[in-house]
């Protein structure tokens, strides 16, 4: 079912949410003697975020030369990468119609261009999962991301951990997945078991858009694993862009369409949202 109203999840919105475990507090009286215990271990140091501008274009860096986002300056609400015009890729999956009722995820805001799109152009509830709270600061101060309201907000988190929560279980439309470290070598989460978790959250006509960039046999491994969680006959795929990012993209429920009326919703989307829609059905196709 398509969400209407507010965004769902476990918390209300209205601010960026920063998800914590709390132990519970005592009393003098009633406290036992402290056990000793191992010290826990520090959690990875997060990556410095920086940014680099031409005057046109402007890119976000974690740590490394590679870019991890962009945005075009004059147009900070449009889709400057193909790749990621490309997990776009759900929408010639859905009524266009519906979209604005929806609600769209992006686990790893990058430079937030999917979050913003969706947002501002798609007009969907719209939700991000970011471990660095960094990159959501330089987002807002440097890639126009809005701040938090009623159908926008961040979440402070694990996406591993935080996608478990029972709260956002069947909420999902549309689910973007492109977890990269700074060093872009391959994707933080990728497991059978982490996609089962994706395909959790989506709705029965939800779809997940995923960003696998890197060697030939580290796509083959991914997409092995993708296929074992959704099943083959749920996965379409576009060829390599020239950058070497290949998006994937899942059904929650497999349905297959004839050429020529993905070529018809194609036009539509292109239409209605300026996004090389056409140009997609060239590169684009099932897996199985």
């Amino acid at each position: 079912m398509p969400g209407l109203g507010r965004c769902p999840g476990p918390l209300s919105i209205g601010k960026t949410i920063l998800t914590t475990t709390t132990t519970p507090t005592t009393t003098a009286a009633t406290a036992a003697a402290p056990t000793p215990r191992k010290r826990a271990a520090r959690p990875p140091a997060l990556p410095e975020v920086s940014v680099s501008d031409d005057g046109e274009v402007r890119h976000l860096h974690l740590g490394t030369p590679w870019i991890q986002g962009s945005m075009r300056v004059a147009e900070p609400f449009e889709i400057e990468l193909e790749y990621v015009q490309r997990m776009m890729a759900w929408l010639l999956f859905m009524e266009p119609a519906s979209v604005g009722k929806r609600h769209a995820m992006q686990l790893g805001l990058g430079a937030g261009a999917i979050t913003k799109f969706c947002h501002k152009k798609l007009r969907m509830c719209s939700t991000a999962i970011e471990l660095n709270p960094q990159v959501v600061a330089v987002c807002r101060s440097w890639f126009k991301l809005p701040a938090d309201g009623p159908k926008l907000r961040v979440v402070l988190a694990d996406a591993a951990q935080e996608i478990r929560k029972t709260e956002w279980l069947a909420t999902v439309d549309a689910l973007a997945v492109d977890l990269y470290d700074h060093d872009a070598a391959a994707p933080v989460l990728d497991s059978a078991e982490f996609y089962a978790d994706c395909r959790a959250l989506l709705t029965d006509d939800g779809v997940m858009t995923v960003n696998l960039f890197g060697r030939a046999s580290s796509y083959d491994r991914s997409l092995a694993k993708m296929a074992e969680a959704f099943g083959p006959d749920a996965l379409w795929a576009f060829k390599p862009t020239r950058e070497g990012n290949t998006i994937v993209l899942a059904q929650r429920t497999p349905r297959a369409f004839k050429r020529a009326e993905l070529m018809d919703r194609a036009e539509a989307v292109q239409a209605r949202w300026e996004l090389p829609a056409t140009k997609w059905l060239r590169v684009f196709k099932p897996v199985a």
